[in-house]
């Protein structure tokens, strides 16, 4: 069972957990930009947390089942569509054979996860299904979907639906404030250079992918220069080049670098970040480890709650209809559950 890709969107890549524990011999850890979308779009089809999902851009793909399964769409709303029917984000739909899943566009956010119950059928790499494009390994193929690729999915029973609580559902704005810890290069740069990154107000470029955000603003004066003996790059580390404009490293980051990192973006804020669009605006507050420390316990424990509160229903049956109001068409899904 699976499903064949008839418009492949603007990028659509299979990525899950990262690829833990081979930064040391130069790859990429990879893995999903927004972890915490990742991780309830597998919660509600009672998959592994961090399962294959797809992690889709903007504008995402259009395919086709071959057979019954449950799907659902967390993180950014693109628009999707069942046979042209509108879906609700952050909830699980059964859909059956031949029917057809399908994106209007971004109107929050900018990158959506579709999970699929019994997961994404590739196999692992360096123990990760997660897509690394300019390695050409994990996910399908090591790219990018594209038209015609068939995709299959693990078994599942394709039989319930899931929905989230509204209290756990994640906005996206496009003015973020953002956590940061000092280091681990903050020595490089004395203290009024410094507050300028926590007091000021950046740009996000249009020079933004998985690998870094380039950011627009006030430039960072360094003591003596931005060059440092290369080494480990983290996922949210600001690093601030010669020219003094930062630049965010993000999931598919180089495994070290030479250039001074004034801060890293703590991880629990990571999942807004990578929701960001060209032109949003981005500001810093500083933190400290014991506040990064406390705010991922709350965020591992809101994931449990998440777990613990999934109210889930069996589908019993599943028909479309038209309804004009006030002269207006609408094209509803209705489910009778129990």
């Amino acid at each position: 069972m699976g499903f064949t890709v008839k418009n492949k969107g603007l990028l659509s890549l299979i990525q899950g957990g990262a690829r833990i524990g081979y930064q040391q011999y130069g790859v990429s850890a990879s893995g999903s930009m927004d972890e915490f979308s990742l991780r309830v779009a597998n919660i509600l089809v009672g998959n592994k947390e961090y399962e294959a999902c797809i992690e889709t851009l903007v504008m995402g793909p259009t395919i086709t089942f071959d057979e019954k399964t449950v799907i659902a769409i967390t993180g950014g709303n693109l628009g999707p569509m069942l046979n042209g029917v509108k879906l609700d984000m952050w909830r699980s739909y059964v859909v059956n054979k031949g029917e057809t899943l399908s994106f209007s566009g971004a109107s929050e956010g900018c990158r959506a996860y579709i999970a699929f119950e019994g997961g994404i059928d590739v196999p692992l790499v360096m123990e990760s299904k997660s897509t690394y494009t300019k390695a050409k390994i994990g996910g399908f193929k090591g790219r990018a979907l594209k038209e015609n690729d068939y995709i299959k999915l693990g078994k599942g029973e394709g039989k319930y639906i899931s929905t989230l609580k509204k209290d756990y559902i994640k906005n996206y704005e496009n003015n973020v404030e953002f956590r940061v810890i000092r280091g681990p290069q903050d020595n490089m740069f004395d203290e009024e250079e410094i507050l300028k990154l926590f007091s000021n107000e950046y740009i996000l470029s249009n020079e933004c992918d998985r690998m870094g955000y380039r950011l627009e603003g006030e430039a960072i004066k360094h003591l003596n220069g931005a060059d440092i003996v290369s080494d480990g790059i983290a996922f949210g580390a600001i690093q601030v080049p010669g020219h003094g404009k930062p630049i965010i490293m993000m999931a598919d980051r180089q495994t070290v670098g030479g250039y001074t990192k004034i801060g890293n973006v703590i991880s629990v804020d990571l999942c807004k970040l990578s929701q960001l669009n060209p032109g949003d605006k981005v500001r810093f507050k500083e933190v400290d480890i014991y506040e990064s420390h406390r705010l991922l316990k709350k965020f591992e424990d809101n994931i449990k709650e998440i777990k613990n509160n999934i109210e889930k229903f069996e589908v019993i049956e599943k028909k479309r209809y038209s309804i004009c109001l006030n002269g207006v068409n609408f094209d509803v899904i209705a489910e009778e559950v129990k």
